[in-house]
């Protein structure tokens, strides 16, 4: 949040691009076959799967041979097509695939080190793509994969090729078959309009389908999910399939789950007001307002200290208070703290910011980051966490993370979030998906409406920020992608000082929760129905707020507590 990535497409990419490598017990060379199945879409998508029906094969273009694939994006799905292969542990693999079209990205995942994606702003002619990874030392296969991006026109790939340990050349490529059945579907949390499921891993899946009542509900390509929308109070019947380029695999053993009554105290976040105002508190100076914690406006019902730090460790924080605040002791404040307790607000530690890169790939970082962030909240009194993670994340170990710190924590736990606008634009992207999972335990996503250029509501549209409409579109696409109007806010910078773009007027938010909240005061794009339940809004940060004069504050935390 200190300073932001202002190219909207160029900051996914860059996130997603970012490679590291480390050492080697095998390495590619030029005689290694080819591990890819199908590489160059000859056999159809035999070998191959593409996200929400989205790809097909033509006879033209091609890159060599007699057929490619093609794929077409739409406004919530970026046509991610891939392929499972089998690999070598602790080994050294070239991957490399013939590209064509605006903005389309090649990649691997499950590598058990680092995942690599490499992209293209695009090109009128085939274009290669390159990039390397390097497995971990348990990890047996790996999923490739190219994708394209929301909206955009349909991209063109073939002759992919995965160099490495691992294939025999002297053996054709077998028959790809259907996965087995999962086993092992439980219910995990219920609240009153959502069920999480989760069930065990199929070997040579790509992914999976969970079906609520005999009705495909949802695709999915980890081993849990959490099934919105549901009525309260009321008994669903769920199974999953598993699937890969050959089929789907037979239903697994049904599971029936009950949602709570409305009544049943599944709120997250115990404590924290029907509509509330969040503001991050900064614990360095760079030329805002210094306060101490105690001096925070007393509008902010939700106080985000920004922000925790790294350590050697993966995944484990830690808290350090900047000389810079003058603060005689961390006792004092540790009671600063304590004293906005006692006046009825919420104090939660923030994880990340642009510098803070807290990196939760696996187990054993997701269990550090779980405790670490619980001994924070010991120590210091803190009511939760924000997650502010601008660097990547991996949903499934966030989860898992946020899980582990919630059962330690208990259910008063603050949960809150603040994504880019890149990070919320489809369901598919692993903050949504983050969010989603952890629905059930989730208080507030204030997404940054600023430092992003212009992006895509949820009419499919391109909104440019700094409007009412830019604030409006994308909330949308939150509200109806899966969250309750309660989880969702508005962030925006306090000050023109706050961000390097995207600020405006405190009025404009307030004209943006009243078209959410109440269909009134909209722009040229009014939702199809409203969300009076809609959370509130937030700004970065209480610092620029103060140095402004408090009138972000004191214009949009009134309008906040007023909504219905």
């Amino acid at each position: 949040m200190r300073t932001r990535i202002v190219a909207a497409l160029g900051a996914g990419a860059v996130a997603a691009g970012a490679v590291a490598f480390g050492g080697l017990s095998g390495s590619a060379g030029a005689a290694e076959p080819n591990l890819v199945r199908n590489a160059g879409f000859e056999s159809g998508l035999s070998g191959w799967t593409c996200s929400a029906g989205s790809g097909t094969t033509v006879s033209s273009p091609v890159h060599g041979g007699t057929a490619a694939l093609k794929a077409t994006p739409a406004g919530s799905d970026n046509a991610k097509c891939s392929q499972t292969v089998a690999v070598q542990p602790d080994s050294k693999y070239e991957l490399s695939a013939w590209v064509q079209g605006s903005y389309v990205y090649l990649g691997a995942s499950g590598t058990g080190t680092t995942d690599v994606s490499t992209w293209t702003p695009g090109s009128s002619g085939w274009q290669q793509l390159r990039t390397s990874f390097t497995t971990g030392p348990n990890t047996t296969s790996v999923t490739v994969h190219t994708h394209g991006w929301y909206g955009q026109s349909a991209y063109l790939a073939d002759d992919f090729s995965l160099t490495g340990p691992g294939g025999d050349p002297g053996e054709p490529d077998p028959e790809p078959e259907p996965p087995a059945a999962p086993g092992g579907l439980a219910v995990g949390t219920t609240t009153s309009s959502s069920v999480t499921l989760n069930w065990n891993a199929v070997a040579g899946a790509t992914g999976y389908t969970v079906y609520r009542d005999g009705a495909k509900a949802l695709s999915v390509q980890g081993t849990s999910a959490t099934v919105t929308g549901l009525a309260a109070a009321t008994s669903y019947e769920f199974r999953v399939s598993a699937v890969n380029g050959a089929g789907e695999s037979a239903k697994s053993a049904p599971v029936t789950a009950t949602t709570r009554s409305r009544d049943g105290g599944d709120n997250p976040g115990t404590g924290v007001p029907k509509h509330a105002l969040t503001g991050y508190w900064q614990n360095f100076d760079n030329g805002a307002r210094v306060q101490k914690l105690r001096e925070v406006q007393d509008q902010y019902d939700i106080i985000a200290v920004s922000f925790a730090d790294s350590t050697a460790s993966a995944g484990e924080i830690t808290f350090n208070l900047d000389p810079a605040l003058g603060y005689s002791s961390v006792q004092e404040f540790k009671n600063d703290i304590a004293a906005k307790q006692a006046a009825g607000k919420k104090v939660i530690i923030s994880v990340g910011g642009e510098k803070g890169n807290v990196i939760v790939n696996d187990s054993a970082s997701a269990a550090r980051f779980a405790d670490s962030a619980h001994r924070l909240m010991q120590e210091y009194g803190f009511d939760g966490v924000d997650i502010d993670l601008e660097h990547g994340i991996n949903s499934t170990w966030l989860t898992q993370a946020l899980r582990s710190l919630s059962a330690k924590a208990g259910p008063s736990m603050v949960l809150t979030m603040a994504p880019q606008t890149i990070d919320m634009q489809s369901t598919s992207t692993e903050y949504f998906k983050l969010a989603l999972n952890v629905k059930d335990i989730l208080t507030v996503v204030n997404m940054q409406y600023y430092n992003s250029g212009s992006m895509l509501g949820c009419d499919g549209k391109v909104y440019s920020q700094g409007s009412v409409d830019f604030l409006t579109a994308l909330a949308c696409i939150q509200l109806e992608g899966g969250l309750d109007p309660s989880q969702v806010g508005l962030g925006t910078p306090a000050s023109t000082r706050g961000a390097g773009s995207g600020y405006v007027d405190p009025s404009v938010v307030n004209a943006a929760l009243d078209c959410l909240a109440r269909g009134t005061r909209c722009g040229s794009f009014k939702p199809a129905r409203t969300y009076p339940g809609i959370r509130g809004a937030m700004t970065w940060s209480t610092n620029w707020d103060a140095l402004n004069g408090n009138r972000w504050s004191d214009t949009v935390g009134p309008h906040v507590h007023a909504l219905p």
